[in-house]
């Protein structure tokens, strides 16, 4: 068998829609887009969001929840991690860096109060949840910065 003699098998080859070419061609007038309106001009057509006068989708859902546009996104560290530290070390965001505990310098991190510690170590940190304070404490260790706190404060209106 010759290259030459190779044919592809009957209904492989299939012949391409010629549209626009006269009533007898079976495709005319219309070009198979049906009748006059939108779907029958050219370009993109109608967007997937319209529903014709039935109240759409997005505006039959409730709205729920909020999403800050700036949220503050703290690198978490656990208090189990932090055994990898020396006893009396200080434990600040260059130390954690170096010891690949966080990504950034640049970002928050957070000291969570996840496992156990067994080393007395001073934290700096501006960020520490409350069990993270107290099992530090508990181990002989200690925090030197406060915790950051968001203070209410009451914004009074005053009327002009």
């Amino acid at each position: 068998m010759l290259l030459c003699d190779l044919k592809a098998p009957k209904g492989v080859r299939k012949r391409r829609k010629i549209v626009g070419r006269g009533r007898g061609s079976g495709h005319g007038k219309t070009s198979g887009r049906g009748h006059n309106g939108q779907g029958s001009r050219p370009g993109p057509g109608m967007k997937g969001m319209l529903e014709g006068g039935q109240m759409p989708l997005i505006r039959r859902l409730p709205k729920v929840g909020f999403r800050s546009h700036r949220p503050v996104l703290n690198q978490v560290v656990n208090v189990k991690s932090l055994n990898k530290f020396e006893k009396g070390e200080t434990v600040n965001a260059e130390s954690l860096k170096a010891a690949g505990l966080i990504q950034s310098l640049n970002k928050p991190f957070k000291i969570l109060g996840t496992g156990e510690l067994k080393k007395s170590l001073i934290v700096q940190a501006n960020s520490v949840s409350k069990s993270a304070l107290d099992k530090i404490s508990k181990a002989g260790g200690k925090v030197e910065a406060e915790p950051l706190t968001q203070e209410k404060t009451d914004v009074k209106k005053t009327k002009k």
